[in-house]
C-alpha cells in the first residue's frame, strides 16, 4: 500500500508539472518565469548590439490548489538553476514613430523535480525566444516598448519527466513595458504581457491564456543606485482544455526587495529577491534574479 501510495503522489506530480515548472498546463507555472524582469525593463537603449544576461534560482516547495488550499504531498521540492543570455539588436531603422529592435534569449536550465520519494534532474537548453519590438522615448527619462515574443521548441521534453526543459507547445506572447527612471526620485518600471498558448501534441491539452506582469518600484539615490520593491503578478484567464488540464485557473503575486546599480559607463545590474503570495493552482515558493548588460 505504501508503494502504491508513493505511485500515486507521484503521478499527481508529473500532472501537476508537466512540461517542468515552465507550464500552465496541469497546474505548473507559466512559459516565462515570474518576475524575471527588473528596473529599466522597458528601455531600449541607443542603435547597437547588447548582450544582456539573466541568472537566478526558482526553488519550490509547495503545491497549492484551485482555492489556495495546501496539496501534501511528501518530499515535494522543485529547483531551477537558470543562466539566459539575451542578444538584443537595437536597429537605426524607425517604424511607426518607434525604434525597430530584435532580440532572442536561450534558457541553460538546471532543473531537479522531487517528489515522494522520486527523483529527476535535468539540465541543458530550453525553450528559445524571440521577437522584434519598437521603442519610445516620450521624455529623456520615460521609454517604453511594444513587442511580440515567439518560441522555438528547442528544450528537451519527457511528458513522464518532470524535470523538463521544454514545454513542447508553442506560444504566442505581445509585450508591452514601461520604464520612468529619473536619477532622483521615484523609479518605476512594469512590463506587461499576454499568453496564447497552443496544443501540446503530446498530452493533448492545450494551457490556458494568462496575462502577467513584472514590476518594480524604486527610489534613485542620483548615483547610479536605485532600490526599492519588485516581483510579478499572474493571472490565468481562460481554462486549460484537453485531459492533462488543471481544475481551475492560476494566479499568484509575488513581491521582494529590488536593488539596481549603474556604473559611470552605464552599465547596469539589477538584483532581485521574491517570494511567493496568494497562489492558487501553482507550485509556491521564492525566485532571486539577477540582470547584467554589456554593450558591444
Amino acid at each position: 500500500m505504501a508503494v502504491k501510495f508513493r505511485l500515486f503522489i507521484y503521478a499527481a506530480i508529473l500532472s501537476l508539472l508537466s512540461t517542468s515548472v515552465m507550464a500552465t498546463e496541469g497546474g505548473g507555472t507559466g512559459a516565462y518565469p515570474d518576475g524575471l524582469d527588473n528596473y529599466l525593463s522597458g528601455a531600449l537603449p541607443p542603435p547597437g548590439i547588447y548582450a544582456l544576461f539573466y541568472g537566478g534560482n526558482i526553488h519550490y516547495n509547495q503545491l497549492r490548489g484551485k482555492n489556495g488550499e495546501l496539496i501534501p504531498v511528501p518530499g515535494f521540492k522543485v529547483n531551477v538553476n537558470v543562466l539566459a543570455p539575451r542578444l538584443v539588436w537595437v536597429t537605426e531603422q524607425p517604424v511607426f514613430g518607434g525604434q525597430l529592435a530584435y532580440h532572442t534569449i536561450v534558457l541553460l536550465l538546471d532543473v531537479t523535480a522531487e517528489a515522494a520519494g522520486k527523483h529527476d534532474n535535468s539540465k541543458g537548453i530550453g525553450d528559445i525566444t524571440f521577437g522584434p519590438a519598437l521603442g519610445y522615448h516620450p521624455a529623456p527619462d520615460l521609454v517604453y516598448v511594444i513587442g511580440v515574443n515567439v518560441n522555438a521548441l528547442t528544450g528537451r521534453y519527457d511528458r513522464n519527466d518532470p524535470s523538463s526543459l521544454g514545454k513542447n507547445y508553442r506560444m504566442a506572447q505581445p509585450v508591452w513595458a514601461m520604464s520612468y527612471f529619473p536619477a532622483y526620485g521615484l523609479n518605476a518600471d512594469l512590463k506587461v504581457m499576454y499568453d496564447f498558448n497552443f496544443r501540446n501534441k503530446d498530452t493533448k491539452t492545450t494551457s490556458g491564456q494568462a496575462l502577467h506582469a513584472d514590476y518594480a518600484l524604486g527610489w534613485g539615490f542620483g548615483n547610479g543606485l536605485v532600490a526599492g520593491v519588485g516581483g510579478y503578478i499572474f493571472q490565468q484567464f481562460t481554462n486549460d482544455s484537453g485531459p492533462n488540464s488543471a481544475q481551475g485557473k492560476a494566479s499568484a503575486f509575488g513581491i521582494g526587495p529590488s536593488i539596481r546599480y549603474a556604473n559611470d559607463k552605464g552599465w547596469p545590474v539589477a538584483l532581485k529577491w521574491q517570494k511567493d503570495f496568494a497562489v492558487n493552482n501553482r507550485p509556491v515558493g521564492s525566485q532571486i534574479f539577477l540582470k547584467a548588460e554589456i554593450p558591444f
